[in-house]
């Protein structure tokens, strides 16, 4: 392959990401509306959107209910399968060590995420959960779409939330 056609795929696979992603930051927007930490996930096959989640842990007074999960959850009743085999999961925050390993559940091929989360990130900042060569599948990982834009959500959120607590 060219060097110039080469560059293409990439730029074409950057747009891709950057569409989904914001697809991921509007639930999180959705989800901080609702009263949720602001993360939001969209799972996409063959280009096209099978869900879309933002955080429901408070809403559905359930631990496990992260945006991932939520959408993973969703996708898979919307494909009919538990393995997702050919999904883009997107995230606007790097996942939790729970996120993590539904993923690898769910036999996801690629994660795609905005920011890094250093307390609690579990795909490149603590475990390594995706790449993990204890575990019976990896995840190929795309960090840092929309990083910034990512990044301000959750520290935004959290701001608001000691100054009103404050």
């Amino acid at each position: 392959m060219s060097s110039a056609v080469e560059g293409e795929a990439v730029t074409a696979a950057g747009a891709a990401h950057k569409r989904w992603m914001r697809e991921a930051i509007r639930a999180a927007r959705e989800a901080e509306l609702a009263g949720e930490v602001p993360v939001g996930t969209c799972v996409v096959v063959d280009d096209e959107v099978v869900a879309i989640a933002g955080n429901r842990t408070r809403t559905d007074c359930d631990p496990t209910a992260h945006a991932e999960i939520v959408a993973l959850r969703e996708a898979a009743q919307r494909v009919g399968n538990y393995r997702l085999a050919s999904a883009t999961v997107y995230s606007t925050i790097e996942p939790c060590a729970m996120c993590a390993g539904a993923l690898i559940q769910a036999r996801v091929p690629r994660l795609v995420y905005g920011a890094k989360d250093d307390r609690a990130g579990a795909v490149d900042s603590h475990f390594g959960i995706c790449n993990s060569n204890q575990l019976n599948h990896r995840v190929a990982v795309v960090s840092g779409i929309l990083e910034s834009e990512c990044r301000e959500l959750m520290q935004e959120f959290f701001r608001t939330r000691r100054t009103d607590e404050g």
